[in-house]
C-alpha cells in the first residue's frame, strides 16, 4: 500500500500524502472483498475518486518504487537486470547497486518549491549509504532500507537496520521486535505515529510537505500489533490489512482535525499485486484477475488506487483512466507548479484532468518483467508478447504464483514468445485472461494493427538505462550501517567477493 500526501497552505502551496504498501486489488471492500474489513479505505473512496484501471510499472517492489519516484519505467531508470532474460530483480541486502545518481527523484524537485519530504517505512532503492533517502532529496526518514526478512544469525547475515534519518537506531528482530510465531509487532503503530507527528510539525510551521508512507506489514512474514491480531476473517494477512486501513483512517482524520484536508492531496496505491505464493494466511487477493506478484498478468500489475482531496476531487467518483504509479510523479509536480525534467523521457501522465474533470487521455500501459516488455494494454485490450509465470524448477519446489489459476497456453512455465502472433485479451469481457481472442477474427486483426504501431514506436525510442541490479556481494550487507558505533552494533563484514546475482523468477 502506498500513500502520498501533499498539502497546501496558500494558493500555490499544498501538501501530499502517498500511501504505498503491498496489497492486492481485491483486498479492499470497495472492490468487492466479501469480509468488508477496510472501512476507512472504502470511506476514502466514497469521499474521493476510485481508479479501477491503475497499474504498477513492475510486478515487484523495488523497480516499482524506482518508477514511482522517477516517473520512468524501470527499463529506463536502471532498476532491472540483464543477468538473465525477463527476470524480476530487487534490492536484497547483498545487492551492490541502488537508484542511479543520474536519476532525478520527486522530492529533489519538490525541494525547489520549499517542500519538506519524509519517507516512513521501507525504502528499497539501495541500502548502501550513497543510495539512502536523505542522499536523494528526502529531508526525513524513519524506516528500513530493505524488507523485514529474518531473524538472521549475525555471523553470516545481519538483521535489517531501522533508521531515524541518517543513522540506524536498531535492527528488526532485535530492538524492533517481530514475533516469528505469532506475527506480533508494533511497527505499523510506530510508523503511524511518525506520520502523524510529521504532519503536525509541518502544519505548525506552515510548511508544504510530502509524506511517503510505506509500511510493509502485508509483506511476508506478515505482522500486526496485538490489538489487531486475530481480528480478521482472513487470517494474519487480514489482520495486517485491518491495521493499515485503521492507520489510513487516522491520518485522514488528523488532516481534518488540523484543518488542512482541503489543502492536502492524498493518494493510496500499491507497489505490486498481492503475493499469492505465501499460503492462505499470508497471501492477499487480486480479485478477478489472473495470478499475482512477480507476474505480468493482471493480478501482478493492476493495483488498488484511490485519490482524496476534499473540495477539489468530486466525492464518490470513478475514473476509468488507465493510470500508472509513474503518473504520481508527473501529477505531483503539476500540482506543485513545477515542470518535469525535460532532458529525459518521462513515462508518467499528468492525471489532473482526470482528477478534476474526470476526463480521459488515451495512453498505453507497458508490462515489463526485467529487461523484457511482456505485454501492452491499449484501451480494453491487452496483447501478450511473452508469457511466463515461473519455471518448472521453481514451480516443482512449491513456488506457485498462480495457485488454482493455471490457464493452458497463458500461464506458461517456460518463457513463451508470441511476438509474431500476440495473445490478445479483452479485459472488460475477460478480466481473468482465460480466453484469448481468435487470431482469425476481424476484432483480432483490427486490434493487432493498432497495438503494433504503439509497440514499434515504444521500442524505437527506448534507450535502456544502465542496469543497477546485476551484482551482489556479501561484504556490502548491513554489517555496519551509519550509527552502529554509537549503539555498539557494528558487525565485521566478510571479504568482498562480488558475483552476478541469480534471479530465478
Amino acid at each position: 500500500m502506498e500513500i502520498q500526501l501533499f498539502s497546501f497552505f496558500s494558493c500555490c502551496h499544498w501538501s501530499s500524502v502517498l500511501f504505498w504498501n503491498p496489497m492486492g486489488w481485491g483486498d479492499l471492500g470497495v472492490f468487492g472483498q466479501p469480509s468488508k474489513e477496510t472501512p476507512n479505505l472504502d470511506m476514502m473512496a466514497s469521499q474521493g475518486m476510485l481508479f479501477p484501471d491503475f497499474y504498477t510499472a513492475n510486478p515487484l517492489c523495488s523497480p516499482s518504487r524506482a518508477a514511482l519516484l522517477t516517473g520512468r519505467l524501470p527499463i529506463r531508470n536502471g532498476f532491472y537486470t540483464t543477468n538473465a532474460h525477463a527476470r524480476n530483480a530487487y534490492t536484497p541486502q547483498e545487492i551492490v547497486g541502488g537508484i542511479s545518481k543520474e536519476e532525478i527523484l520527486l522530492p529533489e524537485i519538490l525541494k525547489k518549491r520549499g517542500y519538506v519530504s519524509k519517507i516512513v517505512g521501507k525504502w528499497h532503492l539501495g541500502h548502501r549509504e550513497q543510495y539512502l533517502p536523505l542522499e536523494r532529496g528526502f529531508d526525513q526518514w524513519f524506516g528500513s532500507p530493505n524488507c523485514h526478512f529474518g531473524p538472521y544469525n549475525t555471523s553470516y547475515r545481519p538483521n535489517i537496520p531501522v533508521y531515524n534519518n541518517s543513522e540506524m537506531i536498531g535492527r528488526y528482530y532485535e530492538e524492533f521486535e517481530i514475533d516469528e510465531r505469532t506475527g506480533e509487532s508494533n511497527l505499523t503503530q510506530i510508523y503511524l505515529q511518525e506520520g502523524l507527528d510529521f504532519i503536525f510539525q509541518q502544519t505548525l510551521a506552515r510548511q508544504p510537505f510530502f509524506l511517503y508512507w510505506a509500511p510493509d506489514a502485508t509483506h511476508a512474514p506478515v505482522y500486526a500489533s496485538k490489538h489487531f491480531l486475530g481480528k480478521s476473517q482472513r487470517g494474519r494477512y487480514g489482520d495486517a490489512v485491518m491495521e493499515l486501513d485503521y492507520s489510513v483512517g487516522q491520518i485522514l482524520a488528523w488532516l481534518v482535525t488540523l484543518g488542512i484536508d482541503k489543502n492536502t492531496f492524498v493518494f493510496f496505491t500499491s507497489d505490486n499485486g498481492a503475493a499469492l505464493m505465501s499460503g492462505p494466511k499470508q497471501s492477499g487477493s487480486n480479485g478477478p484477475f489472473l495470478c499475482g506478484k512477480e507476474t505480468t498478468f493482471e493480478g501482478g500489475m493492476r493495483e488498488p488506487a484511490i485519490a482524496w482531496w476534499p473540495g477539489h476531487i468530486p466525492a464518490g467518483t470513478v475514473s476509468y483512466q488507465l493510470g500508472s504509479v509513474m503518473d504520481l510523479f508527473t501529477t505531483s509536480l503539476t500540482l506543485a507548479g513545477l515542470a518535469a525534467p525535460f532532458d529525459r523521457v518521462i513515462d508518467g501522465l499528468d492525471l489532473t484532468p482526470s482528477l478534476f474533470n474526470n476526463s480521459m487521455t488515451d495512453r498505453p500501459i507497458f508490462y515489463y518483467r526485467g529487461n523484457q516488455m511482456m505485454a501492452v494494454r491499449v484501451g480494453p485490450y491487452k496483447a501478450h508478447y511473452w508469457t511466463w509465470s515461473n519455471s518448472w524448477e521453481e514451480f516443482n519446489k512449491g513456488i506457485n504464483f498462480c495457485p488454482g489459476q493455471e490457464v493452458t497456453g497463458v500461464t506458461t512455465h517456460t518463457q513463451q514468445e508470441h511476438t509474431m502472433q500476440p495473445l490478445i485479451i479483452h479485459l472488460g469481457r475477460d478480466p481473468g485472461e482465460k480466453y484469448p481472442i481468435s487470431v482469425l477474427s476481424k476484432e483480432y486483426q483490427t486490434v493487432l494493427s493498432r497495438v503494433t504501431l504503439i509497440v514499434e514506436e515504444h521500442q524505437k525510442t527506448l534507450v535502456p538505462g544502465q542496469p543497477q541490479l546485476n551484482m551482489c556481494d556479501l561484504a556490502v550487507m548491513n554489517w555496519a550501517p551509519p550509527g552502529c558505533e554509537r549503539l555498539g552494533k557494528c558487525l565485521k563484514p566478510p571479504q568482498s567477493q562480488p558475483w552476478k546475482c541469480d534471479w530465478p523468477h
